[in-house]
């Protein structure tokens, strides 16, 4: 279970930041199911970038998890959106 909880974090955060970009860009093609998946995956590849590049060493495990998360899952739901926005218009 212990190694289990990074990638859940990473998924949660990524979901919500993904929420929380789409809403901010105000991006009217992405429904929320497309910005909660979008940013879930985000989160878990922003999360495993932030621990290639050593950025636990001056966070804590669970936050270092929370913020690559919240990250990854914002910058790719607002790529998705931007794709899916051209392509609808």
């Amino acid at each position: 279970m212990e190694a289990l909880m990074p990638i859940i974090t990473q998924l949660i955060a990524g979901a919500v930041g993904g929420n929380v970009a789409g809403a901010a860009l105000k991006q009217a093609a992405v429904s929320v199911i497309v910005r909660t998946v979008a940013g879930a995956i985000g989160g878990v590849g922003g999360g495993f970038l932030l621990q290639m590049l050593g950025g636990e060493a001056g966070l804590s495990g669970l936050v270092a998890n929370g913020i690559g998360g919240l990250v990854g899952g914002g910058v790719l739901t607002a790529i998705v959106g931007a794709v899916l926005g051209k392509k609808s218009a």
